[in-house]
């Protein structure tokens, strides 16, 4: 009890003092530190930080992680201090068993960046272990004729430390007839051995009670022990003897259970039962052998009971006992030593040192995603392991140490194709056959602002009818990022342009989460027939990206305006319209013309005329389509001279827009017909004579002259417009006027006396910038009154004709037949 207590007080001694006097050196780049085994928990090795160059903020920003190779996490790290201490209790016998040297990595794992420092542990021996023998009582027969000098072997005891620390030497308590001798055997190693040096004497002592001790050469000296038990038999001459005393042989790990390993021959120069031999194995095999191993008792050959594993055991030493049947039992003894092959039978495995963060997209060539390690615990070629990713992956393994690799990226990543990589990487050993295993490592990207906002199409085209509701939905523009989270959110805008010199937002909105598109007010054809919008479509990245679309906003004409009077200019101003005619007119007198025009456009433009209610109904017609008022029989006598007549012009649109014009027609006598015969060659003269006649004739032939002045003027103009203009009656006085489409008509009959020409004028009521004129032909009885529509020459004029098209043709035509005068 005592020496036990005194052996607690020296290790305790120890470990403190091997902990205030820890070593470590840096050895190929490599930081090493060497402790003693069993020390406390929380023990310090070493200041990691300060030796890897690391300040104390680092450990924490940067996440520093010591990683065990071994698979218990024996140390770890003092975040507040940077020191490595000791994690958990540390059994450098169950680490290491009897290997001198004792290693155990440690891989530190420091990240944003990702690096990996690799440090080793040397776990130094302290004599924690006494010498041990596997059974406290050891029995021997001995045949009292054994001969002086024969050697019995003795159990040999076993001591997991190392070095000094490890088995020394054994004694043997004093007797009279054994002494204690050393044999060695392979691999430098000894064991004891009894020797007889006296003859044995059964009847003086036939049991003799010996004590053998085994010593360490620790400081102080730790022994175990073990009781002999010698019993003295009668004579048996003679004991079996092995034809050789090791038996070696090899056996691959991947053996069948009952492969025949080895034969162990013996013979025995007795006879009788004294000859015959049993085969067994020794007293103090352990059970690990008994369970792989067994031998057949009369022949003495061995087979394969379990299972081999070159990785658990790489070679067996078997004891094998030959014992006769004689009386005393006499045994011989020899060793079997079996060799394990390795077989290539275990996997490569691939360790992930760190778990991969995301990575960006647009990450450069080379970025460490996460470090990997491989191992296989086979030996030899069977244990090198090479670590391979497919082809076309955009990441490459760099190696580092010792099976150590890092992940790197190597091509250009998108997140808008792959939002994560599985990576395959498959680990293959060197064996034959080789044999592989595989790990997938996902890695996802993080989104990169690198990809505008598209529209579904580049522009838009939208149809809305005039006078609609303020804050209607005009249209829903939609754009789609393929970007992700805040990258993808979109917002719409509209882009400051102007509409007829005032701000386009002065129109529309845009709802800036949606894309709708809503009007500020009620449209009018008549005024706006068409504009366009420029919509931008933005994301919320860092910088943000836009896209833009136009948006062709086409207004609709309602039939909301009903026809308006522009001729006779009395009726257009609101008043009567009064007219004279001869009582002498025949059937078919022209009277007057009414001239109507409709703001709206094209069905809802067109004007009928039709006579509602009159004086006398049988005397006047009015044409459906001209507007002409003309008698429709020759007037009487009885037909009252003051004549009313209310006529109602339509448009053609839904629900149709009507105006009347009421004209007051005063049929007088003796007066002539306003209108002239142009292909009459002369005009007689009146029978009367007077001033007066002469004065008609001086102003008919000075009206004459100015017509014909005038039509020659606009025969020339007409020659030399020929090539560019269709139709020889028409004039463009300003090309402008095409541009826009927003114009109102307006027809002005110029005369004075008989009807000489009808002027057309294209335009708004304030500025008349646009005309064409209708000529009479001095050499027809007809006169025909053209009206041109003018098309629009704006960016948009395909669409402003496919709106128009409704019409009939692109003209309108009106015909007057002038009534010869008789």
């Amino acid at each position: 009890m005592t020496k036990r207590m005194g052996y607690r007080g020296w290790r305790c001694q120890a470990l403190w003092w091997y902990h205030f006097f820890l070593l470590w050196s840096t050895i190929d780049g490599q930081t090493r530190y060497t402790i003693p085994e069993e020390l406390k928990q929380g023990s310090v090795v070493g200041n990691l930080a300060k030796d890897l160059g690391l300040g104390l903020s680092e450990i924490f920003e940067r996440k520093l992680r010591v990683a065990s190779e071994a698979g218990k996490q024996y140390f770890s790290v003092d975040a507040g201090k940077g020191d490595l201490v000791v994690n958990e209790r540390i059994d450098r016998e169950a680490l290491c068993g009897q290997s001198a040297s004792c290693v155990l990595p440690l891989q530190v794992v420091i990240e944003d960046p990702l690096q990996l420092h690799r440090i080793e542990v040397e776990i130094k021996d302290i004599n924690d272990n006494s010498p041990r023998f596997l059974t406290k009582k050891q029995t021997l027969k001995i045949a009292e004729s054994a001969a002086v000098g024969t050697r019995f072997p003795l159990e040999s005891a076993d001591d997991p430390d190392v070095g000094s620390n490890s088995l020394k030497f054994y004694t043997l308590t004093k007797n009279e007839c054994f002494a204690l001798k050393m044999k060695e055997v392979e691999d430098g190693k000894t064991v004891p051995e009894l020797v007889l040096e006296k003859p044995l004497d059964r009847e003086k002592k036939a049991v003799h009670q010996l004590l053998l001790t085994a010593l360490d050469g620790g400081n102080p000296v730790m022994s175990g022990t073990s009781e002999i038990i010698i019993t003295v038999l009668d004579n048996n001459d003679n004991f079996p003897v092995f034809d050789k005393n090791i038996y070696k042989v090899s056996l691959g790990e991947n053996s069948q259970k009952g492969t025949f390993v080895i034969k162990t021959t013996a013979t025995d120069a007795d006879e009788g039962p004294n000859g015959e031999i049993e085969f067994s194995f020794g007293s103090r095999t352990p059970d690990s052998v008994l369970s792989v191993f067994e031998i057949n008792s009369l022949t003495g050959e061995m087979y394969l009971k379990g299972d081999l594993d070159y990785e658990t055991a790489t070679s067996y030493k078997i004891e094998i006992t030959a014992k006769d049947k004689g009386i005393p039992e006499m045994e011989g003894h020899c060793r079997v030593q079996i060799d394990v092959i390795d077989i290539n039978d275990n996997v490569p495995e691939i360790i992930l040192t760190s778990q991969p963060k995301p990575i960006r997209e647009d990450a450069p060539s080379g970025t460490v995603v996460a470090l990997v390690s491989a191992r296989d615990i086979d030996s030899g070629d069977n244990g090198k392991v090479t670590l391979h990713l497919p082809k076309g992956s955009p990441f490459s393994l760099k190696p580092s140490f010792s099976n150590n690799y890092a992940l790197v990226t190597s091509g250009v990543l998108d997140r808008e194709r792959f939002s994560q990589y599985n990576i395959e990487i498959s680990a293959t050993d060197s064996g034959s056959p080789p044999l592989s295993s595989k790990k997938t490592i996902p890695v996802s990207i993080t989104d990169v602002n690198d990809n505008p906002p598209i529209f579904t199409q580049p522009s838009y085209n939208v149809y809305i009818k005039e006078n609609g509701v303020p804050g209607s939905i005009l249209y829903s523009a939609s754009a789609s990022d393929l970007d992700f989270g805040e990258n993808a959110k979109i917002s719409y805008s509209i882009l400051d342009s102007k509409v007829q010199d005032v701000s386009v937002s002065s129109y529309v909105y845009m709802n800036s989460d949606n894309g709708s598109i809503y009007s500020m007010h009620s449209f009018d054809y008549e005024k706006l027939k068409v504009f366009q919008i420029q919509v931008q479509a933005k994301d919320q990245g860092s910088p943000s990206l836009s896209s833009n679309a136009t948006v062709h906003v086409f207004i609709l004409d309602q039939n909301d305006n009903a026809p308006s009077v522009i001729y006779p200019s009395s009726a257009a101003l609101g008043s009567l319209s009064h007219q004279r005619m001869p009582r002498s007119a025949k059937a078919g007198h022209l009277v007057t013309k009414v001239t109507a025009v409709d703001a709206d456009s094209g069905h809802n433009a067109w004007i009928s005329y039709k006579l509602v209610e009159a004086t006398d109904a049988s005397l006047f017609t009015v044409n459906l389509y001209t507007g002409e008022v003309r008698t429709k029989r020759a007037v009487s006598e009885q037909d009252d001279s003051s004549q009313r007549l209310i006529i109602e012009i339509n448009d053609d649109g839904t629900p149709v827009q009507s105006s009347t014009v009421t004209v007051s027609i005063l049929i007088e006598d003796g007066l002539h017909e306003p209108i002239l015969d142009l292909r009459q060659k002369a005009v007689e003269p009146s029978k009367k004579s007077g001033r007066i006649t002469l004065y008609l004739i001086l102003s008919l032939a000075s009206v004459s002259v100015l017509s014909l002045v005038t039509f020659l003027i606009l025969a020339v103009k007409c020659m030399r417009n020929s090539r560019s203009s269709g139709s020889c009656c028409m004039r463009r006085s300003d090309c402008d006027g095409y541009k826009n489409p927003n114009r109102n008509l307006q027809i002005q009959l110029n005369s004075d006396g008989p009807i000489k020409y009808v002027e057309v004028l294209g335009g708004d009521m304030l500025s008349q910038s646009q005309s064409f004129r209708s000529c009479l032909s001095p050499m027809s009885e007809y006169s025909d009154f053209t009206f041109v529509k003018p098309s629009s020459t704006t960016d948009f004029k395909e669409m402003i004709n496919v709106l128009d098209a409704s019409l009939p043709d692109s003209t309108w035509t009106f015909e007057s037949q002038q009534v010869r005068r008789e």
